[in-house]
């Protein structure tokens, strides 16, 4: 009877009241469309939790959309479409019931989920569109691509935090940190495309949203050298100040390896240059160890050269790259890094992020750190690595140097608020080589105390 009509239930959050399951009416009050090179957003602003159930329809394609002892409100308008949709359509269905019709592109992938309230907004029903024959992510770095080529550009994946319906934090005086966000991402991909041996590309270059994975997935398929997440900072207190920047967390890296060798799809994508899929469970674990740790370290090297240049332009939030559990840092062989450009709930910050020049002072900085890390460490294949190759020493040079007596510890001091741990972090070693280099006998530091840190 239905051919090839699908139809797809999708009972989520049904608002009951007493033993008699009654469900409360809900009012839809208005309707959103998001556009993306990659997907269509369509998000309804609901009174409440709703019961709902969407259908797969073809020839036409198109969606409908039942939204059970539901009427839209008197505010409620249909938008200009955009995207994967063609025509979009909304009524009353039977007695108590609405009815939305999406009118659609041909071969359309369908997502909904409903979202409880946050921050000024209440619930929220998302219906994402994608395209249903959309390509698998290439494969990312292999030696193929650095073997006796042409030397390329290094490439730096810069990501825009937020967008599209969600704004992020807001300012004072208004400012959305969607907005800042892509503006300094603008700002810096335009200086790093002005840099000899370096290109940027954007994760997003308008105002939409895109899931925090995809982020990731979008700079391992770009095969980037380095992904840089931007983002302004929001507290309780305005008087936070100061940018910071961001690794991911052990614990992190340790949750994002065990997702990645349970999800088969996942093995089967390249990591470092080498697929897991064929691998067995013991060997695939060392083998994404392997190249989580040399990312994590390189994510760590290029913070610090951040953080230095970042604190020229002003007093940064802490003195040491800062680790958290962030989604879009947890690609396995991608070294990346979250800036936080200031605190946007601070007005004097906000002032400055709003201010074009100082977002272009924000993004040179980011660049020097980022251009500093790849010097230092270049990626094989790459001008800044045939650049390496030319300064480097001849032979008997070499030996002097490999002569040159080992350099001491640097000597730290410990200031308030300062633990083993956040000291150990911010040196990128852990408390275990700090407590060893100095003899310590439990893990409490003193206000005022000298300690030697090892080479990392």
């Amino acid at each position: 009877m239905w051919g090839n009509r699908c139809r797809r239930w999708l009972a989520v959050c049904l608002a009951v009241s007493g033993a008699g399951g009654v469900v409360h009416a809900a009012e839809i009050k208005s309707l959103r469309v998001w556009a993306s090179p990659e997907s269509t957003r369509v998000v309804f602003d609901v009174s409440g939790p709703i019961d709902y159930k969407l259908l797969e329809l073809s020839k036409p394609d198109r969606l409908v959309l039942d939204l059970r002892a539901s009427q839209l409100g008197p505010g409620f308008s249909t938008p200009a479409v955009k995207g994967l949709l063609k025509s979009l359509r909304a009524g009353k269905q039977g007695k108590d019931d609405a009815r939305v019709v999406f009118d659609l592109a041909d071969g359309v992938h369908p997502k909904s989920f409903l979202l409880p309230p946050a921050d000024k907004f209440g619930y929220r029903l998302v219906v994402d569109l994608y395209p249903a024959a959309a390509a698998k992510s290439a494969p990312v770095k292999s030696v193929a691509d650095i073997a006796n080529g042409k030397a390329r550009n290094v490439i730096v994946a810069i990501d825009a935090g937020h967008g599209g319906d969600d704004p992020g934090a807001t300012g004072a005086s208004g400012t959305h940190e969607k907005n800042v966000t892509l503006a300094v991402a603008r700002e810096l991909k335009k200086a790093i495309d002005g840099s000899p041996g370096m290109s940027a590309v954007l994760t997003r270059d308008g105002d939409y949203f895109i899931p925090l994975e995809q982020r990731y997935l979008k700079a391992r398929k770009a095969k980037a050298d380095l992904f840089v997440s931007v983002h302004a900072d929001a507290f309780t207190s305005s008087d936070a100040r100061g940018s910071s920047v961001w690794v991911l967390s052990p614990r992190g890296a340790t949750n994002e390896a065990s997702r990645w060798l349970a999800d088969r799809e996942n093995r089967a994508d390249l990591v470092g240059g080498i697929s897991l899929d064929d691998k067995d469970d013991t060997l695939a674990k060392v083998l994404l160890d392997l190249s989580q740790g040399a990312t994590m370290g390189a994510s760590n090297a290029v913070a610090e050269q951040v953080l230095q240049a970042l604190k020229k332009l002003g007093p940064t939030h802490r003195n040491y790259v800062e680790r958290a559990n962030f989604v879009v840092l947890r690609s396995p062989d991608v070294p990346s890094i979250l800036v936080e450009t200031a605190f946007i709930t601070n007005p004097t910050e906000e002032s400055r992020l709003g201010d074009p020049r100082h977002r272009e002072k924000l993004a040179d900085a980011i660049l020097v750190g980022v251009r500093d890390y790849f010097r230092a460490s270049p990626p094989p294949g790459t001008l800044f690595a045939q650049e390496s190759q030319r300064g480097k020493p001849g032979a008997s040079e070499t030996v002097v140097a490999a002569a040159a007596p080992a350099k001491k510890p640097a000597r730290y001091v410990v200031r308030r608020g300062e633990t083993l741990r956040t000291i150990a972090e911010s040196h990128g070693i852990t408390k275990a080589q700090l407590r060893a280099a100095n003899a310590l006998a439990s893990e409490r530091v003193r206000v005022g105390e000298v300690l030697e840190i090892p080479s990392s």
